[in-house]
């Protein structure tokens, strides 16, 4: 019963990323509803699967430190570039993915995610380029920060749960 709750749990995140994905893309928002859902699906999974992969102090400090560096580089940014760098919902989203992968691991779904956004950066940029002929420029572009987090997230996630299947079937 409880390795299905698990299972499930599973299956609402990574849904709930996707989710939280598609609105950012169109609106650049975060609603907190889909972020607070991915927070207690996180705390789901882990009391389901008896905190076989992280205890609840490492999901407390995990949350605190995805919340608290996001928190740390928005307020970093806003400073020097004097305008809004980063959302809140950004660092919502990030807290709530320390709670499914814990102090350690959130670090990995940043940098992935920084790097998954650079590659849609990058992308936007270039088709940008393209479809209006101007000049491939950097300067001003703006995006979306959650779909590139959401990537980081979900591609950690495969790796730290990489034990999940053989516990489903053992």
């Amino acid at each position: 019963m409880l390795m299905m709750l698990a299972i499930l749990s599973l299956i609402a995140g990574s849904a709930l990323l996707l989710i939280l994905s598609i609105i950012d893309l169109k609106t650049w928002l975060l609603p907190n509803e889909y972020v607070l859902g991915l927070f207690i699906m996180g705390l789901l999974f882990h009391w389901s699967t008896g905190f076989a992969f992280l205890n609840i102090i490492d999901m407390a400090i995990g949350a605190a430190v995805g919340a608290g560096l996001l928190y740390f580089i928005r307020f970093a940014a806003e400073k020097f570039y004097q305008e809004d760098a980063l959302g809140l919902g950004d660092v919502k989203l990030m807290g709530a993915a320390g709670v499914w992968l814990g102090p350690y691991y959130i670090l990995t779904a940043l940098i992935i995610g920084a790097l998954a956004g650079i590659v849609h950066g990058l992308g936007l940029a270039l088709y940008k380029t393209l479809k209006h002929k101007t000049p491939f420029n950097l300067t001003r572009l703006s995006l979306p920060a959650g779909p590139g987090f959401a990537i980081g997230i979900f591609l950690t996630a495969l790796y730290v749960f990489r034990a999940f299947p053989a516990m489903v079937f053992s």
